[in-house]
């Protein structure tokens, strides 16, 4: 029998088998089973088949298929019996067979970096009965890399910093550059990189890529940017290589290697007197290049004789040193200042500290302006002490203020009277000193706090100050019950039984304190009901002196207490208890009692009483009887069944009276010339001189020209400044009077001719020109004809 013997052949193949890197041995198979040319029934053992790696090139442009490989079996002798199948990824695809020869070719382009290698199967079949003369078997096609990927900086472009003044070969950062073809074969992928751009300032290493300064003491504030440029190449830099580029830019970060330095060695600032505490005097500022914390700085006062008066701090936006004022300026006093500041770097950096000292110094000059000041009291409180039974005029105390200026002005004293509303003060406005000026009362206002006003010629230059006035306190308030007691004793009360505890208050504040004696008066001491036990400590207990209280024989006591005080001189007051007699149960807590009342000897009978309310009641009567008088004065002198809305005037636009100004007005005696007019008194406004009033109505028939309408006005005016039924005075009065008729009567020409009329019309000609034409016809003058 045969041996059979599958083998694969391509140009890399052969290349593999010169290199001996491969070879497909056959051996000897057993006889086989299945002959290929006759029905002889021949059986072969089945083998492993071991094969090479294809390789293609990646990116083939050529318009033929691209030859790969061959597949061959020893089986196959050419006779045409033996087909070859292909299957795995991209068979039929991107890779066909020749089912004949074995050839197996890639029909599409191929990208390494999209796909590296393609995993395939092979078989050989006989053509006519399609079973396997050969095991199937897997194989790798490989695609070869070629350089057609440039290096390409993923990471870009690429911001560093460093810091100024660093030395040469600092390393600043790192660049990597990546390429898509393949490291392990040939130099496709490998890398060198190199600066375009950047030098001499900067260098980058060809293999790691880190840059790197290059010069020495780059300084920040002379460039503090930077842009670099690099290159990275494949091929090892070579001659075809493929390159790719990236920017870096490089920023210099700050130290602290300049000192602060200010701009003048000498300032001068001019600032009022007037200036408060803690105002801003000024602001200086010494210049550093650097930035951030590197130009932090601290300001301090290290001489002159403004220690004390003034304080610097720096401000932490702007670094500059603010002076404050921290005492009060006084031009008399002191009129400038000195002061050496020195401003120094918060933050220093050891390494640069042979550069020099990190600080500087500077003077500055203050001049106080002088101002016109207000007065200044010589004390801001006065507290001045005043008996309350001080007579008017009684000097209390003074105070004085004094114009710190130098021109020394006179003061003037007032009171403000916003802080004494009442007046019970009155001030010299000369000398300063407080006197009383109305009735003092501690228990009213113990403590008057004052202000005092101190005044130069000009009215805005005021001083204030205080006067603390505290009102003595004299024994002038008798002492009275301390609450309005209501006393309940029960019908069944035994004698010596206390039926009430009273005690006392007074407005008075002794300095020793309160001292009260309780006694019953000298009417009620003999009564045979009750009495009165002073228990020393300011209180007093009722005591009953029997016993059968019947509430049907006398249900009301009313029992007078005298207190008395221990001031000096001694105030004491009779006050009285009521005591009710009442039906209690066992507890004895009162159930009912009886209103009815008894006096005790120093009280009021029940007739009494009695009188006493009968005159109340007459009282209330006589004074309702009155105030309906007053409303029936006030009703209109006409009054009409149907009044006439038009009658009544009314104002809501008015401030002055309230309810007063919705008065309703009688139109007919506006209408009518003569009615007779009733003068009252007004309220609110008060006649300045005497009015004399007649009942005779105005001759209004007898005055000329439109006076009647003056006098008619006036005369209504009057009427309602004294009439006490009137609006207030800020009403506004409309008066709709047109005159009673013409003072000329008839002007018919008819008429005067057939009338002897000894009527003088020659005061026509004073009302003006249009009534000239009526005085020359009905005048008297000579030069007038007869109307025609």
């Amino acid at each position: 029998m045969r041996m059979g013997c599958l083998r694969v052949w391509t140009l890399a193949g052969l290349l593999m088998l010169l290199l001996a890197l491969w070879e497909v041995g056959c051996s000897e198979p057993s006889p086989s089973p299945e002959p290929l040319d006759t029905g002889t029934a021949l059986h072969r053992q089945k083998r492993s088949w071991v094969w090479n790696q294809f390789f293609v090139l990646e990116e083939y442009t050529g318009d033929d298929p691209l030859y790969v490989g061959k597949l061959h079996s020893d089986v196959d002798k050419g006779e045409g019996r033996v087909k070859y199948v292909l299957s795995g990824e991209g068979a039929s695809s991107i890779f066909i067979i020749d089912e004949n020869t074995g050839d197996i070719h890639a029909t599409k382009r191929l990208d390494r970096e999209e796909q590296a290698y393609y995993t395939l199967r092979a078989q050989a079949l006989d053509r006519y009965t399609n079973r396997p003369v050969e095991p199937e078997s897997e194989f790798i096609i490989k695609v070869q890399d070629i350089n057609d990927n440039e290096p390409k900086f993923l990471d870009g472009p690429y911001t560093a910093g460093v810091p100024e003044m660093s030395p040469v070969g600092t390393s600043v950062v790192q660049v990597v550059a990546t390429d898509a073809d393949d490291p392990t074969y040939g130099n496709s992928a490998r890398v060198v990189y190199s600066i375009l751009e950047g030098q001499p300032y900067f260098s980058v290493e060809s293999k790691t890529g880190i840059i790197r300064t290059a010069l020495p003491s780059m300084d920040r504030e002379a460039r503090d940017q930077y842009l670099l440029v690099i290159q990275a190449k494949d091929m090892v830099g070579q001659m075809g290589g493929l390159s790719g580029t990236t920017s870096v830019t490089v920023t210099l970060t700050d130290v602290n290697d300049n000192p602060p330095r200010f701009t003048r060695k000498s300032y001068q600032f001019t600032v009022p007197e007037s200036l408060p505490v803690a105002s801003v005097v000024a602001k200086i500022k010494a210049a550093d290049s650097d930035v951030g914390p590197n130009a932090e700085m601290d300001y301090r006062i290290i001489d002159g004789d403004g220690l004390g008066m003034f304080k610097v701090a720096p401000d932490k936006d702007t670094q500059e040193g603010v002076i404050t004022l921290q005492k009060v300026l006084d031009f008399e006093t002191k009129a400038s200042y000195t002061l050496r500041i020195e401003a120094v770097n918060r933050n220093i950096d050891p390494r640069f500290v042979n550069l020099g000292t990190f600080s500087d110094t500077a003077t500055v000059h203050i001049t106080v302006e002088d101002v016109d000041e207000p007065p200044v009291f010589s004390s801001p409180v006065s507290k001045m002490v005043v008996s309350e039974a001080a007579k008017l005029g009684t000097i209390i105390g003074t105070v004085s203020a004094h114009d710190p200026d130098s021109s020394n002005s006179a003061i003037r004293y007032s009171i403000d009277r916003n802080t004494d509303l009442e007046r019970f003060f009155n001030i010299d406005a000369t000398t300063g000193v407080i006197s009383t000026a109305k009735q003092l009362d501690r228990e009213v206002n113990a403590v008057h706090n004052i202000t005092i006003f101190a005044m130069e010629k000009d009215p805005l230059q005021v001083g204030k100050g205080i006067a603390l006035i505290t009102v003595m306190d004299i024994n002038d308030n008798a002492p009275v019950f301390a609450i309005d007691y209501e006393t309940f004793l029960c019908e069944d009360a035994k004698p010596g039984q206390v039926i009430q505890t009273i005690s006392a208050v007074d407005p008075d504040e002794p300095p020793s304190g309160h001292r009260f004696f309780f006694a019953l008066t000298p009417e009620a001491a003999s009564n045979l009901n009750f009495t009165l036990r002073d228990n020393k400590d300011n209180t007093a207990s009722v005591l009953t002196k029997r016993g059968g209280f019947r509430r049907r024989e006398q249900s009301l006591y009313w029992l007078p207490i005298l207190i008395g005080d221990s001031g000096t001189p001694s105030l004491s007051s009779t006050n009285t208890l009521s005591i009710r007699v009442c039906d209690c149960d066992p507890d004895g807590m009162a159930q009912s009692c009886s209103a009815e009342a008894y006096m005790l000897p120093a009280g009021l009978s029940t007739g009494a009483l009695v009188a006493i309310l009968a005159c109340v009641l007459t009282l209330l009567v006589l004074v309702l009887l009155i105030v309906t008088m007053r409303r029936r004065k006030k009703e209109p002198l006409i009054l009409d069944e149907e009044r006439d809305v038009r009658e009544n005037i009314v104002r809501y636009d008015d401030e002055g009276g309230g309810e007063e100004d919705t008065e309703a007005f009688d139109m007919v005696a506006l209408r009518n010339l003569n009615v007779i007019r009733d003068h009252k008194a007004r309220r609110d406004v008060t006649p300045e001189v005497p009015i004399f009033f007649s009942s005779r109505p105005p001759p209004y028939k007898t005055v000329p020209d439109n006076g009647i309408f003056r006098e008619f006005i006036w005369d209504r005016l009057k009427d309602a400044d004294v009439d006490p039924s009137a609006p207030p005075y800020d009403s506004l009065q409309t008066y709709a009077f047109e005159g009673s008729g013409s003072v000329a009567e008839s002007l018919s020409s008819l008429e005067s001719l057939s009338t002897d009329s000894d009527q003088n019309y020659d005061y026509l000609s004073d009302w003006g020109p249009r009534f000239k034409k009526l005085a020359d016809l009905y005048g008297h003058s000579e030069d007038v004809g007869p109307a025609r």
